[in-house]
C-alpha cells in the first residue's frame, strides 16, 4: 500500500471512531471489566503470534497488537462513562496506535522516502489529535450550553411562579377574613409556597 494512502486510511479510521463511540450504548462496570480482560487476552494471543515473526514485521505486528488493546480499553471506558473526555481519549488511543504502526512501517524505507513517511505519519497524528480535541470542546460547549439553557429556563419558571404568586396574594388582600385566609391558602398550594 502506498504510504500516503496508508496515512489517509489511518486518519479515516481515527475519524470513524467518533461515530462508533458516540453510537455505543452505555455499558455496565462489569461489562467494561470484561472488555478489559478480553482486550488483555487478545493482546497476549496476538503478541504470541507476533513472536513467530522477525525483524520489522515483528515490530509492526507488536505495535498493531498493542494498539488494538489500547483502543479496546479506551472504547470500553468511553462506553462506560460516555463523556466527551472519554470519547476524546478513545479517539486519541486510535491516533496513538495508528501513529505507532505508521512509524514502524516507515522503518522499512530509507533516506528521503523514510523521512517523508515519518513526516506524513506525524501530520496524520497531529490532525487526528486536533480533530479529537475540537470535537471534545464542541461537545463540552454543547453540554455547557444545554445546562445553562436548562438553568435559565428553571430560573425563569421560578421567577414567573413567584410573580404570579405575588399577584394572587395581592388579589387575596382585597378579600376579608375567612375568604382571605382561604384565598391565601389556595394561592400557596397552587404556587408551591409554604
Amino acid at each position: 500500500m502506498k504510504h500516503s494512502t496508508l496515512v489517509m486510511a489511518l486518519v479515516a479510521g481515527a475519524t470513524f471512531s467518533v461515530a462508533h463511540i458516540a453510537a455505543a450504548q452505555t455499558m455496565t462496570k462489569d461489562a467494561r471489566d470484561a472488555a478489559y480482560k478480553s482486550a488483555e487476552a487478545q493482546y497476549k494471543s496476538e503478541k504470541d503470534a507476533c513472536s513467530r515473526m522477525s525483524g520489522n514485521a515483528k515490530d509492526i505486528c507488536i505495535e498493531e497488537a498493542k494498539g488494538r488493546e489500547k483502543i479496546s480499553k479506551a472504547d470500553a471506558d468511553a462506553a462506560f462513562e460516555s463523556t466527551p473526555k472519554k470519547r476524546e481519549a478513545a479517539r486519541l488511543a486510535r491516533a496513538d496506535a495508528a501513529y505507532a504502526v505508521a512509524k514502524e512501517k516507515c522503518d522499512d524505507l530509507a533516506g528521503n522516502r523514510k523521512d517523508v513517511c515519518v513526516k506524513e505519519a506525524k501530520a496524520a497524528y497531529v490532525k487526528a489529535k486536533a480533530d479529537a480535541n475540537v470535537d471534545r470542546v464542541a461537545a463540552d460547549t454543547r453540554n455547557t450550553s444545554a445546562e445553562k439553557t436548562a438553568d435559565a429556563k428553571r430560573d425563569a419558571t421560578n421567577d414567573i411562579r413567584d410573580a404570579e404568586y405575588k399577584v394572587a396574594i395581592e388579589k387575596c388582600d382585597a378579600l376579608a377574613s375567612t375568604a382571605k385566609d382561604t384565598c391565601v391558602r389556595d394561592a400557596k398550594a397552587r404556587y408551591g409556597k409554604s
